[in-house]
């Protein structure tokens, strides 16, 4: 099973800075061999990742979805405008629009539906606070969030399934989890989603690490064996640094 890393802009870069990021990423993708490299733009960049990278390895994935196809919605965007853009990702439930926008688990649940109805490979953010962590509630907020999530899905419809574990506390910080956190997260997810959605849709399942990720402390997350990648933040907005961090990935599991 190919590793997963995706690199989450948020909201940076312009539509021509993407396309030198992704004409420079390009350039090394025959490196890139077992590893599904996604680069997840601002909507407004988006047309011009798909059209750069379209007949590429390297995949294009949206950092937001909403759940109906259409409708008096200001703001948001629907899966069939992502899909006009080939996009095949799409990033749901990060932290950000949990706790900033106040995204909750009905509507994450929702978003997860609209994208598996229309085709699209969702990448689902789950992770604890830091006050949530320091009360011994990690795999407490971890079971709410992914059973919320799943309430209602066919497991024969999931083709592809993504969780990305996002300590709250890790993200932006500077101070990643542990190896053995990350670790103890994903050992918890595959079992989560074993018991939920059977053994078939676990034993696909590729479970990210994102937290102040970075070239240097990749290998030991990817190594783990229950962690196949990594949502990456910060240390994607330069073409060097993003490089670097997947070579480290695949020499670490090639090792």
């Amino acid at each position: 099973m190919n590793l997963i890393i995706a690199a989450n802009w948020k909201m940076h870069k312009t539509a021509a800075e993407t396309a030198a990021f992704c004409r420079e990423l390009q350039k090394e993708e025959s490196n890139f061999e077992g590893v599904d490299v996604i680069i997840c733009p601002p909507f407004t960049a988006l047309p011009t990742a798909g059209e750069i990278l379209q007949g590429s390895k390297i995949k294009v994935g949206a950092q937001n979805i909403h759940w109906e196809e259409k409708g008096a919605f200001t703001g948001e965007i629907a899966a069939s405008m992502l899909l006009e853009y080939g996009v095949e990702y799409v990033i749901i439930g990060h932290s950000e629009r949990r706790h900033i926008f106040g995204e909750n688990d009905m509507q994450i649940n929702r978003k997860v539906k609209a994208a598996f109805n229309k085709g699209l490979k969702p990448i689902l953010c789950v992770g604890e606070t830091e006050d949530e962590r320091h009360n011994g509630a990690t795999e407490l907020v971890l079971q709410r969030q992914l059973v919320s999530a799943f309430e209602g899905l066919n497991p024969e419809a999931i083709n592809n399934l993504v969780i990305a574990y996002e300590p709250v506390w890790a993200i932006g910080t500077g101070r990643a989890a542990t190896a053995e956190d990350a670790g103890n997260a994903g050992d918890y997810i595959h079992d989560l989603v074993r018991e939920k959605l059977g053994v078939e849709v676990a034993s696909r399942l590729r479970i990210q690490y994102g937290g102040s990720v970075k070239p240097d402390n990749i290998g030991s997350f990817v190594t783990l064996p229950s962690v196949a990648g990594a949502l990456v933040g910060g240390a994607s907005l330069a073409t060097g640094t993003f490089i670097n961090l997947i070579t480290a990935a695949r020499k670490a599991v090639l090792h």
